[in-house]
């Protein structure tokens, strides 16, 4: 079972964390410091297993981004390692590619394609095209949801150069005398 998931940048930031074992905020803090360190002064050349306390740590860089796994003692670290990798996988075809700012920026999507891949630190779904429909079936949801403004109902939408690009002097001033009289 994993315990925690952690992603951190090179630079020792954390972008997220995701807690299956209950500790107090005060060890979890000094728990992300540890690891971070650990592994950040660790040689690229070297393991992505250790062990730590009582526990593994599997961890895998991605380009700027580490993501890293707490295990129990008999979980196996290669599988764990595969969980890692299809995660960042779900990663990258969701946003094309991911980098660090997608996960600051987006950090919501990360956590809910990561709990719809793992629930309770157990593997919940295995396939890649199952978790990707259901994030876009939330992302249906999510735009149905959001409240239109002024500008969308009148076709500006949330590009402005939409309405620019079609735009005729007869447009334009129905929706000035619109602005105007609103």
């Amino acid at each position: 079972m994993i315990q925690f998931l952690l992603l951190f940048s090179r630079q020792g930031k954390l972008r997220l964390q995701k807690w299956y074992t209950a500790y107090p905020d005060k060890v979890k803090k000094k728990i992300i410091r540890e690891l971070i360190a650990t592994i950040l002064s660790r040689k690229q050349k070297m393991s992505s297993f250790l062990e730590w306390k009582d526990s593994k740590i599997v961890y895998k860089r991605y380009a700027s981004l580490y993501f890293c796994a707490c295990i129990e003692q008999e979980d196996n670290e290669l599988i764990t390692l595969e969980v890692i990798h299809r995660y960042v996988e779900l990663l990258d075809k969701y946003f094309g590619s991911v980098c660090e700012l997608d996960i600051i920026f987006n950090f919501e999507k990360a956590y809910f394609m990561w709990d719809e891949f793992v629930i309770g630190g157990e593997i919940q779904e295995t396939s890649k095209k199952n978790v990707l429909k259901a994030i876009s079936d939330q992302d249906m949801i999510q735009e149905e949801e959001t409240p239109q403004g002024f500008f969308e109902d009148h076709g500006l939408g949330r590009n402005g150069r939409k309405w620019y690009n079609n735009a005729t002097i007869g447009n334009i001033l129905k929706m000035v005398n619109a602005v105007y009289f609103f």
